[in-house]
């Protein structure tokens, strides 16, 4: 089997391979700190169930990620990807200037992906994306490993940051 042919895992970053817990506080309060929240990512630890969950599908599947996070971030992202032993895959993030949902944005590049490749599954810890991407007819599996603090979900619905 030729690599692009295999199908597709498709892994959300935050909540689901990162656990970003440490850093949500930087979204409490009025006025959300985004580049202190994006500047501490480097330190955020990995997610154990997340991580082997990764490393199983990449026996037979392309792994590729798709994460809220804004295009700025991909050296920060792709570092610490590499720094887990995850496998090396595409990395799906969002234009500086998009603000929409995280169900939006990536049920959009799902899309895109499924129209040349299987999508064998989605792995994602943000319920709203997880319940589009289902609708849509992706096989979804939910990361409920870790807890996304309301600041943060809040931020994901109305500020389409992460």
């Amino acid at each position: 089997m030729t690599q692009n042919s295999r199908p597709l895992a498709v892994f959300d970053l935050d909540g689901t391979l990162a656990d970003s817990g440490h850093r949500q506080h930087f979204l409490e309060g009025a006025k959300r700190d985004w580049n202190g929240f994006f500047a501490a990512a480097p330190a955020d630890p990995p997610l154990e169930q997340g991580v082997a969950l990764c490393l199983a599908a990449a026996e037979e599947c392309e792994v590729v990620y798709l994460t809220g996070r804004p295009e700025r971030c991909r050296a920060d992202t792709r570092t610490w990807l590499a720094g887990q032993g995850l496998p090396e895959g595409a990395i799906h993030m969002r234009p500086s200037a998009d603000r929409r949902p995280a169900r939006t944005t990536k049920l959009e590049t799902l899309r895109r992906l499924g129209r040349t490749r299987e999508v064998r599954m989605l792995v994602d810890d943000d319920e709203l994306v997880c319940d589009a991407a289902e609708r849509a007819g992706f096989r979804v599996v939910r990361a409920r490993w870790a807890t996304a603090s309301e600041a943060l979900k809040d931020a994901q619905e109305r500020e389409g940051r992460t």
